[in-house]
């Protein structure tokens, strides 16, 4: 007990005053490296709860560290999520971190959609009868180059709109889909890239070149969050099969909270691409022009979700 007290007393005293700090006046009034200090005395503080609960057992100790650590933890999560500035570095910052954590879980879903469509893409161009199982009528739409998607241009804004709720419901599908062990996700990547890839072997074989140019403006954003929500559905999935060494109601806690935030990073991304998909995919401009915006698209989604987190709190994270 004594030797235990001896060699973290110091720190905890540490973390009294910068908590004390933190709590006056947010993380704001702490440089970047008292910052990263606060983050590994409240990680280790943590612990120290842990060990003094387990073996030192004395309970006037386990009731001074419990309440540090509270104090600890309240001056973090007010400062980090409130007012406006909480949102904008969610998307600035949380959200390409999560990507990046989870990227395993969003590489699975593309990789089902992929090779659903590719399995589509091979049998249309053997026997393009077989699109009637997916989508009845559309091929016969594609072989007469009927361009469905001109509608579009008769209302823009309501297109728009429509469109965008459209996508949103997929993607919440896809999300859903994980509390049937991720077997609702499998379906609905399965679903969907069964449908592009159909629909990509038969504008092909037709030389019908007006879908994949109305699909290139806003697809890869659209496909993204598809995909960002597919990986989602997945880690629910992973939660309620496999949990580990966790009980599965924590599993799916942890990464119920990583799933959610996967969600919310979407929905603005579906908003850009429903509203190019809205009011440029379907207008009547050089293709080169919508090609442009694809490329211009994947580019700002790799440098987005690959950017370093720079921030002096980017230390700070203690749900892992």
């Amino acid at each position: 007990m004594k030797k235990f007290l001896e060699a973290r007393l110091e720190k905890w005293k540490r973390l009294e005053h910068l908590t004390a700090r933190a709590s006056r006046a947010r993380l704001t009034s702490l440089s970047g490296d008292e910052v990263r200090e606060f983050g590994r005395l409240y990680r280790r503080t943590a612990a120290d709860l842990a060990i003094a609960r387990e073996e030192v057992r004395d309970a006037r100790l386990v009731n001074y560290l419990n309440h540090l650590v509270g104090r600890a933890h309240g001056a973090i999560y007010r400062s980090e999520a409130s007012g406006f500035g909480a949102i904008v570095n969610f998307y600035r910052y949380d959200f390409p971190a999560v990507f990046r954590r989870t990227f395993g879980y969003i590489l699975a879903a593309f990789i089902v959609f992929l090779a659903a469509g590719a399995f589509a893409f091979a049998v249309c161009m053997i026997d393009e009868n077989f699109a009637d199982h997916i989508a009845p009528g559309l091929r016969r739409d594609i072989a007469g180059h009927h361009n469905w998607t001109d509608s579009a241009n008769e209302s823009n804004a309501l297109a728009a709109t429509s469109i965008q709720s459209n996508n949103i419901q997929v993607i919440f599908y896809s999300f859903g889909g994980g509390v049937l062990a991720g077997v609702g996700t499998l379906f609905i990547m399965i679903q969907n890239g069964l449908l592009l890839g159909m629909v990509m072997s038969l504008c092909i074989k037709h030389s019908f070149w007006d879908i994949p140019i109305f699909v290139c403006g806003h697809g890869v954003i659209e496909l993204m969050a598809v995909f960002i929500a597919g990986g989602g559905g997945f880690l629910i999935g992973k939660a309620l099969l496999m949990p580990g060494d966790l009980r599965r109601i924590d599993a799916l806690v942890k990464n119920g909270k990583l799933a959610i935030q996967l969600i919310l990073g979407c929905i603005p991304m579906l908003l850009i691409a429903g509203s190019i998909e809205g009011f440029i995919s379907p207008a009547h401009i050089a293709p080169w022009y919508k090609f442009s915006i694809s490329g211009l698209s994947a580019i700002t989604l790799i440098f987005y979700f690959l950017k370093p987190d720079r921030r002096g709190k980017g230390e700070l994270m203690i749900d892992d």
